[in-house]
């Protein structure tokens, strides 16, 4: 396809004029989802992912405005495409872009170029670093306009990927008057997309019915604007959106048909990744009605396609989805693994919500772990997810601590539990005997049974022992060893077991 914009007719601009034009053409197919309208805008200048552009002869001005293009477009098509390093590669061109506008003390761009490298960190799971960089660079943007309202957007989508959804409300009801005055409509819905993620994570964790309902409307919003901006790639995610909502709601009819609707434009685009993340959505709803057989081929299908993609948060959720269906079906051993996989990468790179979500998962999918691994997925769960502002997780994990506690030390009957931790009189002969009883069933326990062994523990003489054991606490009596009969005629000797 050729371009045949009228904006790229440069025969009467400068070298630095047409750059900056093929900047801004190429950010425009992008923002419109068009990866061809993109490449070939920028192809004099970028050939493609991985290769540096060509800024010789460039003012530095304009060199830093084509090396940030390039490096968003690196990010864009890598993540899209699922080209491993993409994302570094981004940042490193990102970088460079930094350094020219340094250079010629464009300190604005240098936040707004920032602002896009912590779409980077975002894509690998780096939520820390994401945040510390958008918060830097929305300091210095303060004047209202696209450029903040992109950031404050690249915010949002930080703290509710980990999992602080009322701060990600926070940041869109504070700021809903900058976005009212924004004109891009790429912007705007991606205002109302973020706003209704928000709102439906809430409605979830929170049990906010209403929230649903806003969050159907918030979508509607999103669609129309993206239907302006020409951008199929973003209306696919809307109803991606859409039908996870709708099997949250568990109208799984309507949820299939908007994940049809989903795919279908995706695939236009040919975006394996926008696919992936589709299929992960599908397995949930498969799984929620009992199809898992189905929910195990396309969760598996979405996982071999997100592991070269170097999105490490949409794998690590494609994972979990993946164990789920495998636990489902039975396959323990399969399930465990997957499960153990998916926290391994989140936690590389630093995405703690999500490793503790894949051990939390783990737990509740899983019922003959050992007691070592039961309590290792819980002590890291509820570490990594001390920080969430989930309602719906903290209740989850309460429930996965009363199954560890119950799994450990057996369990415990609620008014056994009320009577341990009530203020009552101390009777000292029955503390006395319950201390007694204690220290045998210790010694009995190292003693593998062996009642001589056990008195000598206690320096005490078998028969002594023996006595305590039969007349005080003759619930003892199964925890020794068997006693053996000895013929009366012969001298009695102490048993040797």
């Amino acid at each position: 396809m050729k371009i045949t914009s009228p904006k790229l007719n440069a025969s009467h601009l400068t070298a630095n004029e047409v750059a900056l034009l093929r900047c801004q053409t190429a950010l425009e197919s992008k923002d419109r989802g068009d990866y061809d309208g993109a490449r070939k805008a920028m192809a004099p200048l970028w050939g493609r992912v991985g290769e540096p552009p060509n800024s010789v002869e460039l003012h530095p001005s304009v060199a830093a405005e084509v090396f940030l293009c390039a490096g968003i477009l690196t990010g864009w098509i890598g993540s899209k495409e699922g080209i491993e390093e993409a994302q570094e590669l981004a940042k490193n061109l990102i970088s460079k872009s930094i350094t020219f506008y340094e250079s010629v003390g464009d300190v604005k761009k240098v936040a707004a170029a920032r602002a896009e490298i912590a779409t980077c960190y975002w894509r690998e799971g780096g939520y820390d670093e994401a945040r510390i960089m958008l918060q830097e660079a929305l300091q210095r943007l303060t004047v209202g306009g696209n450029t903040r309202a992109r950031a404050l957007l690249k915010l949002t989508a930080v703290e509710w990927s980990d999992s602080r959804y009322n701060a990600a409300l926070g940041i869109l009801t504070e700021n809903a008057s900058l976005f009212e005055k924004v004109t891009n409509h790429t912007t705007k819905g991606n205002y109302h997309n973020e706003l209704a993620i928000v709102l439906r994570n809430l409605a979830t964790s929170e049990k906010r019915g209403e929230y649903f309902q806003r969050a159907i409307t918030e979508y509607e919003k999103a669609e129309h604007e993206f239907k302006l901006a020409r951008n199929v790639l973003f209306r696919a995610d809307v109803k991606n959106n859409l039908g996870f909502l709708f099997y949250t709601l568990s109208r799984f009819k309507k949820a299939h048909e908007y994940l049809d609707q989903a795919r279908r434009l995706t695939a236009s685009l040919k975006d394996k990744v926008g696919i992936a993340q589709i299929d992960d959505t599908r397995a949930q709803v498969f799984i929620a009605e009992k199809k898992f057989k189905d929910a195990e081929a396309v969760a598996k299908s979405a996982v071999k396609v997100l592991e070269k993609s170097g999105h490490q948060c949409l794998l690590t959720d494609a994972l979990i989805t993946y164990g789920i269906a495998l636990a489902r079906s039975k396959q323990t051993q399969r399930a465990q693994f997957t499960f153990q996989k998916a926290i391994e990468v989140a936690h590389q790179v630093g995405a703690l919500n999500k490793a503790g979500l894949a051990a939390l998962t783990l737990i509740e999918e899983l019922e003959d772990l050992t007691p070592d691994s039961l309590y290792a997925a819980y002590d890291r769960a509820s570490d990594w997810l001390s920080k969430s502002q989930s309602q719906d997780l903290l209740l989850r994990l309460n429930a996965a601590a009363r199954r560890v506690f119950a799994t450990l030390r057996g369990e415990l009957q609620a008014e056994a539990a009320t009577e341990a931790i009530l203020n009552k009189p101390c009777n000292l002969p029955s503390e006395v005997l319950k201390f007694e009883a204690s220290l045998i069933r210790q010694a009995l326990a190292q003693a593998n049974a062996s009642v001589t062994r056990a008195a000598a523990l206690l320096g005490m003489s078998y028969q002594g022992l023996a006595y305590v054991i039969g007349s005080r606490h003759k619930d003892l009596l199964k925890e020794r060893s068997p006693i053996r009969k000895r013929n009366r005629k012969a001298e009695p000797e102490e048993p040797t077991s």
